[in-house]
């Protein structure tokens, strides 16, 4: 009898701490709910058992999957058609009290140069203006950089264009835009500070804005894109005689490096055809004379057209030509020959000239 009256209480006991256990963590005010309305486990996905994503999972699967789910780059054909009525070349102004106080703002009648899209950089060819970009002395103002991309906003929207980015270039593409472009002034400290693109399409070309600035200063580019139009054809050494005989010179056109003194390579076809010229007429002795346009400093340009001269004279000296049948003058802006204004005048003002001695 004693061993079944214990194990009656024996059961008692489970029983009771059960019920207990059951109870605790629910107070005894709150309804018990229904089963139908209990959270319910989401359902384990049929082909793998895992059950599907939570709420942010699946933008997380979709950075990881790669380049498969990577988010599609900037398309130039999305941003629409300008109708707007542009003024003259480069179109856009700084604010009142900025400038450029170094020298006169370069034009570059075709280049090619890199603009940053946000996600890649697209090369561009065609007319590129560039400049430094500093407040003003005497102003009077401080410097503003949200001052200047708010004003450049504004002039971009009146002209039916966007912003493309405001960001900062990785160091890949930094690196990518300093090997494949040489140094300009317009491109800034893209190293250590956000590029701001802008875009404007017009039917016939694409008119790209840069701008990078940092807490002091800041530089800026505007490009026109624009396919190559030769400015220069072969003289022959025979013409070149003719002109010699009858006038005493000959503007012939030699291309070199953007504000440089190198002879560019598909210049070599003209300077064959003047080493023909020497060889033919071993007697004939020429003054090589270098000229600019009026684009820039004149103390530069003319330093520039003696350096360009100077590299003339040495390409016909490497090929056997005695260096005392040759001089070198640079004249710099100083002979123009075309109005300066123009880009036609430009291009017949940056010339060399044989002149018979």
């Amino acid at each position: 009898m004693k061993g079944t009256r214990a194990t009656a209480q024996g059961t008692l006991l489970i029983a009771a701490i059960a019920l207990a256990a059951a109870g605790c963590g629910r107070s005894t005010d709150a309804p018990l709910q229904d089963e139908a309305t209990q959270p319910q486990p989401a359902p384990a996905d049929t082909a793998t058992g895992d059950p599907p994503p939570v709420a942010g999972e699946a933008e997380v699967e979709a950075a990881d999957a790669g380049d498969d789910a990577a988010a599609p780059g900037f398309d130039i054909e999305s941003v629409p058609m300008s109708g707007a009525t542009l003024g003259d070349f480069p179109y856009f102004s700084l604010p009142q009290g900025y400038g450029n106080p170094n020298r006169p703002v370069p034009v570059r009648d075709f280049d090619r140069v890199a603009v940053w899209t946000g996600d890649r950089l697209e090369w561009v060819e065609g007319r590129i203006f560039e400049s430094f970009v500093h407040v003003d002395r005497g102003s009077g103002k401080g410097w503003s950089k949200l001052e200047v991309i708010r004003n450049l906003d504004h002039q971009v929207q009146q002209a039916g264009g966007v912003k493309v980015t405001e960001s900062r270039p990785p160091k890949e593409i930094v690196q990518a835009w300093s090997d494949g472009q040489e140094y300009s002034e317009g491109r800034g400290d893209i190293y250590n500070n956000e590029a701001t693109t802008w875009l404007v399409r017009k039917p016939d070309r694409n008119i790209w804005l840069h701008f990078v600035g940092n807490s002091a200063s800041g530089a800026w580019m505007v490009v026109e894109s624009a396919a190559f139009e030769p400015t220069s054809s072969l003289l022959p050494a025979s013409e070149m005689k003719q002109q010699l005989d009858a006038d005493g010179r000959v503007a012939i056109e030699v291309n070199f490096a953007v504000d440089k003194a190198d002879i560019l390579p598909d210049s070599q076809p003209q300077i064959e055809q003047v080493l023909a010229l020497l060889r033919e007429d071993p007697s004939l002795r020429l003054s090589i004379d270098g000229h600019t346009d009026a684009t820039g400093d004149a103390a530069h340009n003319q330093r520039l057209s003696e350096a360009r001269a100077k590299s003339v004279v040495a390409a016909l000296a490497s090929q056997g030509i005695e260096a005392s049948r040759l001089e070198a003058k640079g004249h710099g802006q100083s002979q123009p020959v075309a109005d300066n204004d123009t880009d036609e005048g430009r291009a017949k003002n940056r010339r060399v000239e044989l002149v018979r001695l």
